[in-house]
């Protein structure tokens, strides 16, 4: 069983703390990813799951076993794990046959084993026709494919992947997301997957953790985390999201930067408040609590990416592409909203804006 046990983990690099009491646990058949900024400790935590670093403190244990804590250290190649790099890591000399069968190979397995895993598993990753050839005679998504079978061929309880889709083409990119996901779908794995793409993460994943300066900001699907994010860093960061400044009274919200114009709100929160709008759920509406002016639109095909001015403040609007010739810059609109979320301002909207300019 591949559960995997954090318990209290802590990470440091000399005075530099890139891991603080992280604690998780990961399901049996879990497709989870790490998500985060470069240098969250996303990464670290991985290679403290594979064994290729020991934590400062705190306990590590896959299925029942303690891998890591205390005077316990068990080795990579003892974790029954695989591991996916971001470089593709397949040997140049070897034909595709001959990279996959090699952690076969060094475990001494019969050739007839080696013939039927080998096979098995080139099929599941779509490379059987392509078993004699070379890395050179392979684009990049085929070799990619070949470390992730190579990983797969030994049958572990757990694979794990750092950022493996990030030398791709957006094109092949989206393609091996869906490949990985039915992968792992068809062989029941756990599965551990680094990233810092907000959209591989949204389009694979059980379950996400959200991770900032080495703390987990928040854990949960998709659509909790996108829908219901528990503070400002992870709405900005999961998905488009504009912050405008708010007062909440009387069961409104009002933008003075907006010249005063307000929205209903019966929610709990009074006083100054960040208010956070994904463009996605503002509309165009004759209706609408808001009423601006047009001043730039941009057609992306699918959308209609827009700007509108209201009051003092530049409000970013995604409509249907097929919007694009019913509207005009410099006209005036009203827009309504479908969904809205409301934050204490507590002064991270400031450190928000601060670091983006």
């Amino acid at each position: 069983m591949a559960t995997i046990t954090i318990k209290h983990i802590t990470k440091a690099f000399g005075d530099n703390v890139v891991l603080r009491e992280f604690n998780e646990t990961f399901g049996d058949g879990e497709f989870i990813t790490l998500l985060g900024p470069s240098g969250c400790g996303k990464t670290t935590m991985l290679r403290i799951i594979a064994g290729f670093e020991k934590p400062t403190s705190g306990e590590l244990y896959i299925g029942d076993q303690l891998v890591s804590g205390g005077k316990t250290f068990i080795p990579p190649e003892k974790r029954g794990i695989g591991m996916v790099f971001q470089s593709y890591a397949v040997w140049p000399h070897m034909n595709v046959y001959d990279n996959v069968a090699y952690p076969l190979t060094i475990q001494k397995k019969s050739k007839a084993e080696i013939r039927e895993k080998v096979n098995r598993v080139l099929d599941i990753v779509h490379l059987a026709q392509y078993a004699r050839r070379f890395p050179n005679q392979l684009s990049g998504g085929q070799q990619q494919r070949v470390a992730l079978a190579r990983a797969l061929v030994a049958e572990p309880q757990l694979l794990l992947l750092d950022e493996p889709l990030s030398n791709l083409d957006a094109k092949l990119r989206e393609t091996m997301r869906f490949e990985i996901k039915e992968i792992q779908r068809q062989l029941g794995i756990t599965v551990v997957y680094v990233t810092h793409d907000q959209t591989e993460a949204m389009a694979m994943s059980d379950r996400i953790l959200l991770i900032n300066r080495g703390v987990v900001q928040q854990s949960g699907t998709p659509e909790d985390i996108y829908n219901r994010p528990a503070n400002q860093f992870v709405a900005d960061f999961l998905g488009k999201v504009d912050f405008f400044k708010g007062e909440s009274r009387d069961g409104r919200i009002l933008f003075p930067a907006m010249g005063g114009q307000s929205i209903p709100y019966d929610g709990p929160r009074k006083g100054g408040v960040d208010v956070a709008i994904r463009p996605e759920n503002l509309y165009f509406a004759a209706d609408g609590p808001l009423s601006g002016t047009l001043e730039s639109q941009y057609y992306l095909g699918d959308v209609d990416d827009c700007r509108v001015r209201v009051g003092d403040t530049l409000v970013r609007v995604i409509v249907n592409g097929h919007e694009y010739k019913t509207l005009t810059p410099g006209q005036p609109v009203r827009l309504g909203i479908r969904d809205f979320m409301v934050f204490e301002d507590d002064g991270l909207l400031e450190q928000m804006l601060q670091i983006q300019t």
